[in-house]
């Protein structure tokens, strides 16, 4: 198909791209139209972005459609650049420029001196190349070593020497990212982070056109989407965005984390590496309420108030969290030659280190210990997961898994223990094996799932502080107080 796209300057005049409503048309318009086009067939506009459908979406359309440039405003795992990079959908197939231009020059109205004197000295002979939309978005993270030349250029002595121009001339500059960027999308992540004065060099040369490049100044009217990413810390505590920049953005979007825990189930299955069966390992089974309780840790550690929550429990939580625990779960089945791997609950205590690496502990939490947060997220965890399917109201049948461990009784296991011998383990307790057969945990004669249902049983008890659970994977009964020794005067 490429090879029957105008490849000359006439041939392109006689092509649609040479008359309206393609020729001339800004990148902002063509994007507005593709939404457009997108909108009324009734398309997702960000596939694969999960939970933003009622929130985040329509505003970043609004904004679209007014042909706003707009920051993502949002703490860390919250799929901000995943959307900035889905915004090239809303650019065209391809894009005709000028044959070797830096910036993408428009074959009708070229900004840099070499497409000028090309078009020149060619006319209507003058080649034609095309570009992608994915060439088309450029992005940059923004750090503080970033320097003006990055984003818009600098002055190239060695081609000045060579070109035998001297350097007041245009031909001898080396463009930066923003320029290359031309008619496409430049996306900042993190602009808090670039120093003030590239912050100046930014939006001036965005909306006023002009730069000087050492102390020479250079026109370049660029046709350019900008978007930028940010952390609401910096953005707004720390005061480093420059107001004549902040006011130059036309819309300011919140992002959000996943507000319905089936929502962040969805994201983290979209995105943790737990599909293996391509691999030497065995096949792989993840019960339903393992995932649920892996997703609800980390709605436990957002509402945690000894997690900082300036900073935010990532997204990536979860998602490193299930990655671990398939892991567990897929050792213990090559280690004792099981046909399956079937995550259970203390596969999730298996997963420590992709929580505590995660969580940004206030002075409270530090005192205690990422350690014993992430246990008692865990449990918590598995409560909630329980609470869901029994109600809130006391259980009879709860009462009596309890009444055995105040009887003296204990139950103690092995964490790699084979599924079947485990589920035989927890048939000893009364009751437990029914309970979750009747809640619907798992199946009879399935000792995989059977075993992961038992776990969260007494894992949610011990939350409750109803059990006792030791670290070595043992349960047992609270140890009852003594009264001490009364005294008289």
């Amino acid at each position: 198909m490429t090879s029957s796209l105008p490849c000359t300057l006439g041939q392109l005049r006689a092509s649609p791209w040479g008359k309206a409503p393609l020729a001339g048309r800004s990148v902002r318009d063509e994007i507005r139209a593709n939404l457009l086009r997108a909108l009324a067939s009734g398309e997702p506009l960000f596939p694969g972005i999960q939970g933003y459908d009622d929130s985040i979406i329509p505003d970043l359309v609004h904004a679209l459609l007014a042909r706003q440039d707009f920051i993502l405003l949002g703490l860390r795992g919250q799929a901000k650049s995943r959307i900035l990079r889905g915004l090239t959908r809303f650019l065209d197939e391809r894009l005709p420029v000028v044959a070797g231009s830096e910036v993408n020059d428009d074959p009708f109205a070229p900004i840099s001196k070499y497409a000028r004197e090309r078009i020149t000295a060619e006319g209507d002979a003058t080649p034609i190349a095309w570009v992608g939309r994915d060439e088309r978005f450029v992005e940059k993270l923004a750090t503080p070593d970033v320097t003006i030349a990055d984003l818009i250029g600098d002055l190239d002595p060695i081609r000045a020497a060579r070109g035998g121009h001297v350097l007041s001339d245009e031909l001898t500059m080396h463009f930066g990212l923003l320029p290359r960027a031309n008619r496409g999308i430049f996306a900042i992540n993190e602009l808090p982070d670039l120093a003030g004065k590239i912050q100046v060099g930014l939006f001036n040369i965005m909306q006023e056109g002009d730069v000087q490049l050492k102390g020479y100044p250079v026109r370049l009217p660029l046709d350019v989407l900008l978007c930028f990413t940010a952390n609401p810390e910096d953005y707004t505590a720390r005061g480093k965005i420059i107001t004549p920049l902040k006011d130059r953005i036309g819309a300011e979007i919140g992002t959000h984390y996943p507000r319905e825990v089936e929502t962040g189930m969805t994201i983290t299955a979209q995105e943790a590496w737990t599909e293996r069966a391509d691999g030497p390992g065995p096949p792989v089974r993840i019960p339903d309420l393992v995932r649920e309780v892996v997703e609800r840790v980390a709605f436990e550690a957002r509402s945690d108030k000894r997690i900082d929550r300036r900073s935010g429990v990532s997204q990536r939580l979860p998602i490193s969290t299930l990655e671990t625990v398939v892991s567990s779960a897929e050792r213990r089945a090559v280690v004792l030659k099981e046909g399956e791997a079937v995550p259970r609950i203390s596969d999730i205590y298996s997963a420590m280190p992709s929580i505590t690496g995660k969580l940004e502990l206030e002075y409270e939490g530090e005192l205690q210990g990422a350690g014993v947060i992430a246990r008692e997220l865990i449990r918590r965890a598995a409560l909630r997961t329980l609470l869901v399917r029994i109600g809130e109201e006391p259980d009879e049948r709860l009462d009596g898994i309890v009444a055995w461990f105040d009887a003296g009784s204990a139950l103690k296991l092995n964490g790699d223990e084979r599924a079947e011998t485990a589920a035989k383990a927890f048939a000893v307790v009364p009751g437990l094996l029914r309970l979750v057969h009747e809640l619907g945990l798992a199946n009879a004669r399935d000792p995989g799932a059977e075993v992961a249902a038992c776990e969260l049983v007494l894992e949610a008890l011990a939350a409750q502080r109803r059990i006792t659970r030791s670290e070595e994977y043992g349960w047992g009964a609270i140890p009852r107080t003594r009264p001490g020794p009364t005294t008289g005067l």
